[in-house]
């Protein structure tokens, strides 16, 4: 996922992740739908020349972006260069429509004779449901020829059409729906949540407590832990200790990490605890550290074997 814009994604449940990626790339329209089994966390930033559409598949779990819950018979609009955090809280289904920047605006004035109405932030729409429900079937279709009968998009002609088709119902969705344009404070609140993952990311954390965090972010502890309750469903304090765990457990299934120390691996990530850590780890995970590692080593000597 990192080139649709995903930096980083951290497993918030226990057990084994699965997920089912499906992609179609045309000329200037990419298709994708996911299925994942486990909730998580991704923090995302939008490519600069892409316009991306993000929908609700089925009735499993509703995606929550921006603290933004996307509910069946919703899409949302997110802009260019536009930077949040995304989140499922069980299994969910779910797609997405990226546009070339300058091909959708120059399609939309042609279509409408105005630019398409989408702002620079994320928001939330609620089509008419005929026009949402071709826009999906399309998506749908698209697909399930890539699967059954990929040389089917490999004829010029059809290509171009279905391409046609897309951006017809993406106009359609967006001219004809209903939106509700997000408060200045919402979008102060989105920017916090982006400054806060970036301390996160530059390692404050590990050297600093959350009141200096909160401090350099200008807004009371209460605050933040509502943010981040509503972006990320859960306090910021088990955010940071959640990522920083993943990073050691990272490590860990590296072979190249033999030669440190499990305990000076958990320092380094600022867990000074090595005991505490490893039961935190194992509520975490399911497994020990020592655990972690071996099976990495495992594997490591399986594919060595079957060469």
């Amino acid at each position: 996922m990192r080139p649709e814009g995903w930096l980083s994604m951290l497993v918030t449940a226990r057990g084994q992740f699965r997920a089912r990626l499906s992609q179609i790339a045309l000329n200037q329209i990419h298709l994708l739908a996911a299925e994942e089994q486990l909730s998580r966390i991704a923090f995302v930033a939008v490519p600069e020349d892409m316009v991306v559409i993000v929908f609700p598949i089925g009735r499993a779990m509703e995606p929550v972006c921006g603290g933004l819950r996307i509910q069946v018979g919703e899409l949302m609009t997110l802009w260019p260069g536009a930077r949040f955090h995304t989140r499922i809280a069980g299994a969910s289904h779910w797609g997405m429509i990226k546009f070339k920047t300058e091909w959708l605006d120059e399609y939309g004035i042609a279509l409408t004779g105005t630019v398409l109405p989408i702002p620079q932030t994320l928001r939330r729409w609620r089509p008419p449901a005929a026009c949402l429900r071709e826009l999906r079937g399309l998506h749908s279709t698209a697909l399930r020829t890539a699967t059954n009968c990929p040389q089917a998009l490999t004829n010029a002609k059809g290509v171009h059409g279905l391409e046609q088709q897309l951006l017809h119902a993406t106009v359609e969705c967006l001219t004809r729906g209903s939106s509700e344009d997000e408060s200045q404070a919402w979008r102060d609140n989105q920017d916090i949540m982006v400054r806060f993952e970036q301390l996160l990311q530059n390692g404050l954390s590990i050297h600093a407590p959350m009141s200096k965090i909160c401090a350099l972010l200008r807004v009371p502890e209460r605050q933040l832990r509502r943010l981040c309750a509503e972006h990320l469903g859960m306090s910021p304090m088990s955010y940071d200790r959640l990522r920083r765990m993943s990073l050691v457990r990272d490590t860990l299934r590296r072979v190249d990490s033999a030669q440190e120390g499990i305990a000076a691996l958990a320092r380094r990530n600022g867990f000074r605890e090595p005991g505490r850590f490893a039961i935190n780890y194992r509520a975490a995970f399911g497994e020990s550290p020592s655990a972690t590692r071996r099976r990495a080593r495992s594997h490591l000597e399986t594919a060595l074997r079957s060469r």
